[in-house]
């Protein structure tokens, strides 16, 4: 029986004496859409950066495909970090050539095929460009890559409402059919149509997981509903 993409078992993570991450229990399977819902301070970009190895020291268990979080599980894994990671002084081609050189499992010619999508001169420098086309750049970088777990964290909440569904068809396309896509996101309207499965999470924990359509027809509620029912009641 093959290993879940993901694998968490009482994961924990403290800043100083604050649980960014509080006894967190999580399993997703490959070949699926989540979103991974909460407000800001949920612990949701802390999640993605133990998933990504950026963030090493915690407690519990974190298993990327059955193997712990090392240069393994780093190879497999594309991750998009809410912060822009290029130089300013960089073209967009010299951005292509450091992926092609740093990852062996980086496809070209997917990425200038999503460049051209986005319609984007690639002699640019990066310092020329608008927040949301530069946005553009680093998604089609991280979605390039043969990787068996995609990590973003908040990838739409930097562009404006109509570039987003622009965005949403780049992330989706042409993704590995094995492949997680993780997805974090307060912007659940946005991306709800694209969503297999969910996990919505506060106070660094897991409050509600399950796949969408099952959530619809269960609770009789879409799933952006659905989030500000939770959020309300746990608020209480």
């Amino acid at each position: 029986m093959n290993s879940p993409a993901i694998k968490i078992a009482h994961l924990t993570k403290k800043y100083g004496a604050f649980p960014a991450l509080n006894d967190l229990t999580l399993s997703l399977e490959g070949g699926q859409i989540v979103g991974l819902l909460g407000e800001n301070g949920s612990g949701k970009t802390t999640l993605l950066k133990v998933l990504a190895g950026a963030l090493t020291q915690y407690d519990g268990d974190v298993l990327v495909h059955g193997r712990r979080i090392g240069p393994d599980t780093k190879a497999m894994v594309s991750f998009l970090p809410d912060a822009s990671f290029l130089a300013d002084g960089d073209t967009i081609d010299g951005c292509v050539g450091m992926f092609q050189d740093f990852f062996s499992d980086f496809n070209e010619a997917k990425c200038r095929d999503l460049l051209k999508f986005f319609q984007l001169d690639t002699h640019r420098k990066l310092n020329t460009l608008s927040k949301g086309m530069r946005e553009k750049v680093q998604i089609a970088l991280a979605m390039s890559r043969d990787a068996k777990v995609f990590l973003l964290d908040e990838p739409i909440s930097g562009v404006d409402p109509a570039a987003r569904d622009v965005l949403l068809q780049a992330i989706v396309r042409d993704l590995p059919e094995d492949a997680l896509l993780l997805i974090s996101t307060h912007l659940i309207h946005d991306l709800e149509p694209v969503l297999d499965s969910v996990a919505f999470m506060r106070h660094g924990r897991i409050l509600l997981q399950g796949a969408v359509d099952d959530l619809r027809a269960e609770r009789n509620l879409s799933i952006d509903q659905l989030f500000r029912e939770v959020y309300q009641w746990s608020a209480n």
